[in-house]
Order: structure tokens, then C-alpha cells, then sequence
């Protein structure tokens, strides 16, 4: 007997969306001031981690990648997070300094999309964040080589008591780990309509400001 599963089939898998109509006039002047609104609504609705977004790079030969990590913070300077600058993601920005972030809430029938260029924040800022880390946290970041092969799950626990051990108060930050800023070019806010004529309204950063244009669903 065939013991492999069967792929399910997806053809029905869908769902309706209904909600009110996003128009211009209800948006922002600008995406930093409407992301904050939406934000909160994500916020208040009960979403589990409503700052969750999806980054997207590409290495230098074109060859994306994308995961999930946490916003940690914004402004209009654009939006942050942390990781190891020596991971895969820390690499293709090194080598590609732009991004795409989605915000998937799906619950509230919202996406937000963001592209941008990329640029490392400074080590005070990252040091800053990284001392309000929780301890665990703070001997994690030293102890995992993000996104290099290890041996075994033994491996990775020996190295965490290891530096454990050595920091048992207050871990310093690595220099291998910090933020990086991923300043907008353009935002997208999607949400869903019926018959899938959903609303998507972008702003596109132009100088001194921003352009608002609707796109087709």
C-alpha cells in the first residue's frame, strides 16, 4: 500500500471578504501616519504578534529568500528590525540593500506591503534595544551562528551554557548583531473586498512627499 499522503485539493480553499470600502479620503497624508492607524486596529482587534512581518531579500545574483521576523520600531526615518548581520538575510543585504515587508493580517482582512532600501542602524541604537532584551534572549543572539549548519541540537545547548557560564549577568552586545532600517519607497494598503475587487492604495515617495495611487485588485 501507498503510504504517501495525497496533496489536498486547494481549489476550494478560499474565503470571502467583506468590509468597508478604503477610499482616499480616508487615508493619511502620508503612509507612516496611516500604518500607525492600522497598526493599532491590529492591535485592539487581538492579533497574536501584530508587529510579525515577512522580509523579503534577494542576494546580489537575484536569489530571494523571505521569513518572518518582528518590527521592533519605526518612524518616518522608515521601520526596524534585529538579527545577526551574518545570517542569510544580514549577507543579502550586505550585498542588495533593499527589502520588502509584509504585514499579513488576515483576521481584519488588511495587508500592508513595504519596499525600501536598507541600511544598518547605529550600534547605540542597537545596544540600546539590545540590553532591554531578556537575559535568554541577550545569550541566544551570541550562541546561535544565525543560519550556519550545526551538527546536532546538543551542539547549539552546549554553547548556550557555555556563554551562559561566562556572562552570567549581562551579556555585552556582539558586534555581529544589530538593526537594520528599512526606509520606504513604497506602502501599500490592501483590504479586502467581495468578489475579490479588493481596495489597494499605494503610496509612492516622490519629492518633497508622497503620491497616492489606487491600484487594480
Amino acid at each position: 500500500m501507498d503510504a504517501t499522503p495525497r496533496p489536498p485539493v486547494l481549489a476550494g480553499l478560499r474565503r470571502t471578504y467583506e468590509g468597508e470600502p478604503l477610499l482616499e479620503s480616508d487615508l493619511a497624508s502620508d503612509p507612516i501616519a496611516q500604518f500607525t492607524v492600522w497598526f493599532q486596529d491590529a492591535v485592539e482587534a487581538g492579533l497574536p504578534e501584530p508587529n510579525a512581518m515577512i522580509l523579503a531579500t534577494a542576494s546580489a545574483g537575484g536569489r530571494p529568500s523571505a521569513r518572518t521576523v518582528l518590527l521592533k520600531g519605526y518612524d518616518e526615518r522608515g521601520f526596524v528590525f534585529y538579527t545577526n548581520y551574518e545570517s542569510r538575510k544580514g549577507r543579502d543585504l550586505a550585498e542588495n540593500p533593499r527589502a520588502s515587508l509584509l504585514f499579513p493580517w488576515h483576521p481584519i482582512r488588511r495587508q500592508v506591503r513595504i519596499e525600501g532600501t536598507v541600511a544598518k542602524i547605529s550600534h547605540e541604537e542597537s545596544a540600546e534595544y539590545f540590553s532591554s532584551r531578556p537575559y535568554g534572549s541577550r545569550i541566544g543572539a551570541w550562541a546561535s551562528r544565525q543560519s550556519a549548519v550545526v551538527r546536532s541540537r546538543e551542539e547549539l545547548d552546549d554553547r548556550y551554557r557555555e556563554l551562559a557560564d561566562r556572562w552570567p549577568d549581562d551579556p555585552p552586545v556582539p558586534d555581529f548583531w544589530g538593526g537594520f532600517r528599512v526606509a520606504p519607497i513604497e506602502v501599500e494598503f490592501w483590504q479586502g473586498q467581495l468578489d475579490r475587487m479588493h481596495d489597494r492604495l499605494r503610496y509612492r515617495r516622490t519629492r518633497p512627499g508622497w503620491a497616492l495611487e489606487r491600484l487594480a485588485p
